[in-house]
């Protein structure tokens, strides 16, 4: 459990591409290090090591490594899509790294992420374009099941337009609306994201009910929807952050409008907390946690329960002294 060497290998095989590079034919050490610019006996070094933890084989006869069926599944068209959670230069990766910083993330409180890269996450995707399309990628990843849930499991159809809060490239919101043919909606992200998620609702063909709305959801909030959706959001921020988006909800809603929360509430587990910790300074909460901060920005529960597989969803209205 203490040991470093075997994840740091796999995130470095998966960075330099030796699923691919190897392919079903395999490769030498020599070859894989020159393709990579790497040297070659630190290639064989690791390469070794993948042997020895199942993710490699080796030809004892021509010295090729080729990638076992566990080995394949880092490759780029490997449908367990894992790569962008491992690759150093992907948002996902490049995250996990900040674990190196954990000691002082616990003695401070100040993330990892921002302690060995000088800025933030968010700040991290606006300066580098490529984190940015990354992690827009390892949120489609993440909800290529649970937005068609979230779609058919919730009852979309008693309202007549929502604006999915902080919603990336449009791909829950685009599932809504090809469930519920009768409802419209919005996207609010930031510029390149808004961008791509216009693409995906004309390529999906529910560019006549949808729209997307570049901005901030630190800034006022588009009014006119009656539900505002907020889908692992609020498990990114502190509870400061987390009450000013909710806030900001609350306010562009209607007195009879209505602010959809959807969190993993506890099912995302103990290593997903400690990452929201040192990734963002977040956190995974309950739904009663979820509840007190909500009803402390203006809010009053309406009703919960499972929307999605490890996903529940929180459904507030606006208190009547709000």
């Amino acid at each position: 459990m203490a040991d470093l060497a075997t994840p740091m290998s796999i995130r470095v095989a998966a960075t330099l591409g030796l699923v691919e590079l190897a392919g079903g034919e395999g490769a030498t050490a020599e070859r894989l290090a020159s393709e990579t610019g790497t040297a070659a006996p630190a290639m064989r070094c690791l390469l070794d090591h993948l042997v020895t933890i199942g993710v490699f084989d080796r030809d004892p006869d021509s010295g090729a490594y080729r990638p076992t069926k566990l080995g394949a599944q880092m490759g780029d068209d490997a449908p367990e899509g894992i790569k962008p959670l491992l690759d150093i230069n992907a948002a996902g990766g490049r995250a996990e790294l900040g674990f190196v910083e954990l000691l002082g993330t616990v003695t401070t409180g100040i993330p990892g992420y921002v302690r060995r890269y000088g800025r933030d996450f968010w700040a991290d995707l606006d300066a580098r374009p490529e984190l940015r399309r990354s992690f827009d990628a390892q949120m489609n990843w993440r909800f290529q099941v649970q937005a068609t849930q979230i779609a058919e499991r919730f009852g979309w159809s008693r309202f007549s337009e929502v604006l999915d809060v902080g919603g990336g490239d449009g791909l829950v919101l685009a599932a809504i609306l090809h469930a519920h043919p009768g409802l419209r909606g919005r996207v609010l992200d930031l510029h390149p994201t808004a961008a791509a998620a216009a693409d995906r609702f004309a390529r999906a063909g529910v560019g006549d009910r949808a729209a997307a709305v570049p901005g901030s959801f630190f800034d006022p909030l588009p009014t006119g929807a009656d539900a505002y959706l907020l889908s692992d959001i609020l498990h990114d921020w502190d509870d400061e952050h987390a009450r000013t988006i909710l806030a900001g909800c609350r306010r562009a809603a209607a007195p009879d409008g209505t602010v959809v929360v959807i969190e993993s509430a506890g099912a995302a587990g103990t290593a997903m907390d400690l990452f929201m910790l040192m990734c963002f300074g977040g956190r995974e909460r309950t739904v009663d946690e979820l509840v007190e901060l909500a009803v402390g920005c203006g809010l009053v529960l309406r009703g919960s329960g499972p929307v999605a597989d490890g996903r529940t969803v929180l459904e507030f209205g606006v208190a009547p002294s709000a």
